[in-house]
């Protein structure tokens, strides 16, 4: 059985949901998710419980956009989804419906826009690099210490009497690079 399902979102806590549950109501929502959190926010359980709830051939139906999505990059990277997954999109506002004709138009829209951004960011990516490149700079991680204070850390690594955490502070750096060169003087070892 195919359904519709809703989801609303209002930014602040003064604001009221009325407007938007009234009009995803009235087009026939089978269920309703709802969030009281700034678009900004990450973490928005509505959503996350209206798409875990969606299957192939419902339809997600919103009162704007601008209520499902922070940015417009977001916008494209969920209609790409619904499109992989068999979902339909229904704005009420903007009268967007992906399961017609005109809305499958939106998605190959919304897919092409993907493209194009995708390929804008690898253009400015490549240019920067170029001019950086050009400047005797050069890409990439810097090191995280010295040399010398790597061949130190090699040999205090063996030394019991070093826990992990004391090696830590005194190179000033993290557990994870800490094991990293651990593991990378295991490796030279057995070589």
């Amino acid at each position: 059985m195919n359904m519709k399902i809703g989801y609303a979102r209002i930014s602040t806590q003064d604001q009221s949901l009325y407007l938007q549950e009234d009009a995803l109501q009235a087009a026939g929502c089978d269920k309703v998710f709802v969030d009281k959190f700034s678009g900004v926010t990450k973490e928005r359980p509505g959503l996350i419980q209206a798409l875990e709830f969606l299957r192939e051939n419902d339809t997600l139906v919103v009162w704007r956009l601008d209520r499902l999505s922070r940015s417009f990059k977001d916008l494209i990277a969920l209609v790409i989804d619904f499109k992989e997954k068999g979902i339909q999109l229904c704005s009420l506002t903007e009268n967007i419906d992906t399961s017609s004709l005109n809305g499958q138009l939106i998605f190959h829209f919304f897919g092409a826009m993907a493209e194009f951004e995708r390929g804008l960011i690898s253009d400015r990516t490549k240019a920067g690099l170029q001019a950086a490149r050009a400047r005797g700079r050069h890409g990439g991680r810097s090191r995280l210490i010295t040399s010398t204070q790597e061949e130190k850390l090699k040999l205090l690594i063996k030394d019991p009497k070093f826990s992990p955490k004391e090696l830590q502070e005194m190179f000033g750096i993290s557990k994870t690079t800490l094991y990293r060169y651990a593991q990378l003087n295991k490796e030279r070892e057995q070589l």
